[in-house]
């Protein structure tokens, strides 16, 4: 094989994505996707790519440094894109322990494993990347009329997810600065698209719809997020693993501000319509819930220098993507019922161990 690529996290919502798109684009890359295959990881995403002969599946945790070593080893890894990593600021608000042990320790075991297996060839650091996937919420809340967050934007995250990707940032700049690892950073905006785990907020509210289940809407829903199309930040990655500059970061956004509650009603729209509803009947299931804890305001993603060096802007305008999200998890009903209800996660449970 040409390269040897490991792509952490490779079962999960974003990281299937990557995967697919470097399994069919290089032939002649080995692909290892490692996955601890937690509530969150699912094989399914995968069943399309499984029997290609450049895709292999590693099932360990991040945290065991041993077991990283020893892949590096085995498949002579060359070029790692870390995506592995807990996601959901809810979670992490009732269990910070765990964002912090898998986001900071796993980053740093990964980094390690990278630095001691490299080091010890002859070429070193010759054609190595290390390339790890960030969140842009590590940059704190803007004003609702305020900029962008650039590459340049001091740090200040407010929940423990957050806090715990700011710091997983930090350590992959340092192994750079003190070891030389060749290492470049996205920062991401939020993400939506096919095979998203359904505690996030687009594919939850689309079962919810679907099950006439209410629609919890936090505050007031004037909360901005800045929306991206899987796909589209799957080839934003690529984009950069192969041709951005080693110890740049690059900020992923979608060029696409909505307000929770526009958004929310959006989806309503979408699926009532889809499904064969009248027009508008499921507003009713909105509900307005307490804010959560550190509500950071609005974020929005400046991704110029990733436009201007690299080339890549986002393909889909929002309401297409939202369309054929929408088309996508109700065409893929039994995906949802078997994601929520645990099955596949039992299924390859019982085929990789406990």
């Amino acid at each position: 094989m040409k390269r040897n690529i490991l792509i952490t996290g490779g079962a999960g919502f974003i990281g299937s994505h990557v995967v697919r798109l470097f399994v069919e684009k290089y032939p002649d890359y080995r692909i290892v996707c490692l996955d601890k295959l937690t509530y969150a990881g699912n094989l399914e995403n995968l069943r399309d790519v499984e029997q290609r002969p450049n895709y292999v599946f590693e099932r360990a945790d991040i945290c065991d440094f041993e077991a990283m070593k020893a892949i590096f080893r085995k498949y002579a890894v060359d070029g790692v894109i870390h995506l592995a990593a807990e996601s959901h600021v809810d979670r992490s608000i009732r269990d910070p322990f765990t964002f912090a042990h898998t986001n900071v320790l796993g980053t740093l075991s990964l980094l390690e494993a990278a630095r001691t297996e490299w080091e010890s060839r002859p070429e070193r650091y010759e054609g190595k990347r290390f390339h790890h996937v960030s969140t842009d919420e590590v940059y704190g809340a803007l004003e609702a009329d305020g900029g962008c967050f650039t590459e340049t934007t001091p740090y200040a995250p407010h929940s423990p997810y957050s806090a715990s990707k700011a710091s997983s940032d930090h350590f992959v700049r340092a192994f750079h600065d003190t070891y030389g690892l060749p290492t470049v950073v996205t920062n991401c905006s939020n993400n939506y698209g096919p095979y998203q785990f359904p505690e996030k907020l687009i594919p939850l509210f689309i079962n919810n719809i679907r099950q006439r289940r209410p629609l919890p809407v936090y505050g007031t829903g004037c909360n901005v997020r800045d929306w991206l199309y899987v796909e589209d930040h799957a080839l934003a990655l690529d984009a950069v693993f192969h041709r951005g500059g080693t110890a740049e970061t690059y900020n992923i956004g979608g060029f696409n501000e909505w307000r929770n509650i526009d958004l929310v009603r959006l989806l309503v729209r979408t699926v009532d319509r889809l499904l064969g509803n009248p027009e508008g009947c499921s507003e009713e299931l909105i509900t307005f819930v307490a804010d959560r804890a550190g509500h950071d305001l609005r974020y929005a993603i400046d991704s110029s220098k990733l436009e201007r060096e690299l080339g890549w802007r986002p393909s889909l305008q929002f309401e297409e993507g939202i369309e054929k999200t929408v088309r996508w998890y109700l065409d893929n009903q039994e995906w949802m019922d078997n994601v929520t209800s645990g099955e596949y996660r039992e299924y390859y449970r019982q085929m990789y161990g406990k």
